[in-house]
């Protein structure tokens, strides 16, 4: 085994894995070079290019041991701020069972610049599309 696979294999210590629609998060428990153990918390997003092309972007947060119970802390106090203030009923029209996405044919092939244009600049006022319906 050479050395990069060693440091890999020591470095990943335990995974879970959350899949929520076009978004994955993946928590992860690392090692340290001095043995202790972190976390990183990943967000990757399915996205599409204009021609259709499917790319991830992703989002990583660290978070060590020493700061774990003020996060926590924060976390869940904004997790009852907003459950508090909106309830637990998820209130976007995108999550109803009969929503029909209007934007479906953004990657079905766009014949103009104007048109290409238009649904650009729609899909970019929307901050979390769900393009596995189309």
């Amino acid at each position: 085994m050479d050395e990069k696979e060693n440091i890999k294999e020591r470095n990943e210590i335990c995974s879970r894995t959350l899949k929520t629609g076009s978004r994955t998060y993946f928590f992860d428990a690392r090692e340290t070079r001095a043995g202790d153990y972190y976390l990183t918390i990943t967000e990757s997003k399915k996205n599409f290019s204009e021609t259709g092309e499917i790319t991830y972007k992703k989002h990583k947060i660290y978070l060590y041991k020493e700061d774990f119970s003020k996060f926590q802390s924060i976390l869940d106090d904004m997790i009852r701020f907003i459950i508090n203030e909106k309830g637990r009923e998820v209130i976007s029209e995108r999550h109803q069972k009969d929503f029909k996405n209007h934007h479906t044919t953004y990657n079905q092939g766009i014949k103009d610049k104007d048109t290409q244009q238009k649904k650009t600049s729609d899909i970019k006022n929307f901050t979390d599309i769900n393009f596995e319906d189309i």
